[in-house]
């Protein structure tokens, strides 16, 4: 599959909609696309579940060298890590050392980093670094996934002053004791955890392309007072660039989650399965239409 995916013009297309490219060279353009229509961006380098230390530290050194390249480049972008993809699954001391490492980069480069969230096995494991990252760089954030049962009460916990956090649905297979599993429950739970961080003191980063959630967005942010620049939008690189467009022109701060690297296949996979729209987009290009 993922020779068939890389090697045919068609579907080579499909994936140069959804990931930047495979280099440094290839990020960087797609920051200065995006900051040319008015977005901004969050830099991913592909990447998990590395079980090799060597490879781990290739990634902290691919983060370095984007952030020194961004920087030379004058364009700003903040760094979206996977700390699996750091040497979590090795050792935790590992990750955060790197982690560390990219956040001192992001620093210099004036701008910051925000930690992905995983399957639930990682989820204390990715709170703890959070905490030992904070202490040096207090604006890391960290991605937590609405769908977790456990998820209310760790939003209450995060919801305080200068805490960053990236609200999204949650793209892993979960068993139904930890995580709800209908699309329904998943959107009420997304809704209830989106009034916790709205109704705290913390800066919510809205990560969907869902309109109805665009609109209780709206909604909360007016009853709870909040106003552009206390909170922002995410969305993925290449899906629903109108919309991204749309609602930076009226205001709002829109953060364009941007992926690259040579291990794009997992990522690619991930985002036909999320949304059948990108299945249908898919099905387009192979029958060349």
């Amino acid at each position: 599959m993922r020779r068939s995916v890389s090697g045919l013009p068609l579907t080579r297309k499909v994936v140069d909609r959804f990931v930047a490219g495979e280099t440094t060279h290839d990020a960087v353009a797609a920051v200065r696309r995006l900051t040319a229509a008015g977005l901004s961006a969050t830099v991913d380098h592909l990447g998990e579940e590395t079980r090799d230390s060597a490879q781990a530290a290739a990634t902290a050194k691919a983060y370095v060298a984007l952030m020194d390249a961004l920087r030379e480049a004058g364009l700003r972008a903040e760094a979206s890590v996977k700390l699996s993809a750091v040497g979590q699954a090795i050792d935790e001391k590992m990750a955060l050392e790197h982690a560390r490492e990219i956040c001192a980069a992001a620093h210099a480069a004036g701008s910051m980093v925000t930690l992905d969230m995983e399957d639930h096995t990682t989820v204390d494991s990715t709170l703890e670094v959070l905490r030992a990252l904070r202490e040096d760089f207090p604006a890391t954030g960290v991605a937590i996934q609405a769908y977790l049962h456990r998820t209310p009460g760790d939003l209450r916990d995060l919801a305080v002053e200068g805490s960053r956090v990236r609200l999204v649905k949650g793209a892993y297979r979960e068993p139904a004791s930890v995580a709800h599993q209908s699309r329904t429950d998943v959107d009420r739970a997304y809704v209830r955890c989106l009034r916790i961080l709205m109704a705290g003191k913390g800066y919510p980063m809205v990560a969907t392309h869902d309109d109805r959630i665009i609109s209780i967005t709206e909604l909360l942010a007016d009853r709870f007072g909040r106003t552009f620049g206390d909170y922002e939008y995410q969305m993925l690189y290449g899906i629903r660039t109108d919309r991204q467009e749309e609602l930076a022109a009226a205001g709002h701060t829109v953060r364009v989650y941007v992926p690259y690297g040579d291990d794009w296949y997992g990522y690619f996979m991930r985002r036909l399965a999320e949304r059948p729209a990108n299945v249908a987009f898919f099905l387009r290009a192979l029958g060349g239409k």
